[in-house]
């Protein structure tokens, strides 16, 4: 039996909503804020462009491998303790990975990697159970937060670097750090904020057994392997856009704050279809043509970063934004359209974020060995192409008006 708690008062309150947004706005600054500052850390640590893209290709693969100990920790603790827990070891590994080597660097990302995938688990199914009635608006603002902070880590990171190496070549004269270091380490503190506003969550639940063997009739549900197929293939691209479009900018001819920026504009402008398309897609007869449509922007844009020229490429950026920001937050909110309760909703996101993330880890790793083999970026718009109509061919399925099979009474 897993333990799921339910809490002793409402809990739709307005902290309740603060804390939540706080934890998703720590799902992706760990991600990108290497990207920006790619280079820095190869130069220093002496990594190939294979190693660059197995350290851009970590997080994602361990937010899958570790998917799958969420309801584990939920047995044990609870979700809201799970979520408390993830944030704490996040915020350690946020401080300590910049300073330990290049093993530690790795490892430390590998294991923030795991704890964005635990809490990432864990948040659709928290929402499901506390705004059954605003999923939709509630999954938006979520992917709004999200997105704020992986802006944040990708536009800040390089200028933060560049501040501190002004300020510590003034007084710290052959010391042992480097700038980049302290702009990684940096984004521990969103982290410490969130678990301080989590706290009041973890007080007034009651736990309430619910079966543990619950997500194992999905793995033979059509529907559940086609929505975690959609989450894996637009994620992969969302991960090659994070891990590595600022160094592919650069090698185009923007500076590095530049393609920084570039990057963080990108996923700024996800705002807007982070809530628009959850918004539209509620409300038609199935999410198909909302699906299709961003995903269609996203393949569009991304294609134009890599080969148009570099003059329009804010065009390009705009476009690929608006197009990124409707995938993700259509892919999580059919975790809860595809889901006729709140338990099967988290087993779906617990099945669809660990194949999904797992498979998702494969594009920024191709993209650092087609690049390594090929010397330029060119055959990256194959692999692109490739995922974006795999993507393409799994939403007609994930998006028609179905769902899944309830798991509630799975003994």
């Amino acid at each position: 039996m897993v333990l799921l708690s339910t809490s002793a008062i409402p809990r739709r309150g307005v902290l309740t909503l603060v804390a939540l947004l706080l934890v998703a706005l720590n799902l992706r600054p760990a991600l990108t804020s290497v990207s920006p500052v790619l280079g820095n850390i190869a130069e220093a640590l002496t990594l190939s462009p294979s190693l660059q893209g197995i350290l851009t290709t970590l997080p994602v693969l361990f937010l899958g491998l570790a998917a799958p100990l969420a309801p584990r920790l939920v047995r044990r603790i609870g979700p809201e303790r799970s979520v408390f827990t993830a944030l704490v070891v996040l915020a350690v590994a946020l401080l300590t990975r910049p300073y330990i080597g290049t093993l530690g660097l790795f490892l430390g990302t590998a294991i923030a990697g795991g704890c964005i995938g635990i809490i990432g688990v864990l948040l659709p199914g928290i929402v499901k159970r506390d705004f059954p009635r605003r999923v939709s608006i509630m999954t938006g603002l979520y992917t709004v937060a999200l997105n704020l902070g992986a802006s944040a880590a990708a536009g800040t990171t390089e200028p933060l670097r560049q501040l501190l190496d002004g300020a510590w070549q003034g007084v710290s004269q052959g010391a042992s750090y480097s700038p980049w270091q302290g702009a990684l380490a940096f984004w521990l503190l969103p982290a410490v904020i969130a678990a301080l506003f989590w706290l009041p969550q973890l007080k007034g639940t009651k736990p309430t057994r619910v079966p543990t063997r619950r997500g194992a009739r999905l793995r033979h549900d059509s529907l559940a392997w086609q929505v975690s197929l959609f989450m894996g293939l637009q994620s992969s691209l969302a991960y090659i856009v994070f891990g590595w479009l600022p160094t592919i900018l650069q090698d185009r001819g923007l500076a590095a704050v530049t393609a920084g920026l570039a990057l963080s504009v990108s996923i700024l402008l996800q705002v807007s279809t982070a809530i628009l398309a959850p918004w539209i897609g509620s409300r038609m007869r199935d999410q198909r043509t909302v699906l299709i449509g961003v995903m269609t922007l996203t393949l569009t844009g991304l294609l134009g970063c890599l080969y148009a020229p570099i003059d329009s490429i804010w065009l390009w950026i705009v476009v690929l934004g608006l197009g990124q920001g409707g995938t993700f937050s259509m892919a999580l909110t059919l975790l809860a359209l595809r889901a006729p309760d709140a338990t099967t909703a988290a087993s779906l996101s617990a099945m669809a974020q660990g194949i999904g993330y797992t498979l998702a880890a494969l594009g920024p790793l191709l993209v650092g060995v087609l690049h390594d083999w090929s010397g330029g970026w060119n055959v990256v718009g194959f692999l692109v192409s490739v995922l974006g109509l795999g993507a393409l061919v799994m939403a007609l399925g994930a998006g028609r008006n179905r769902q899944v099979a309830s798991t509630q009474g799975t003994a």
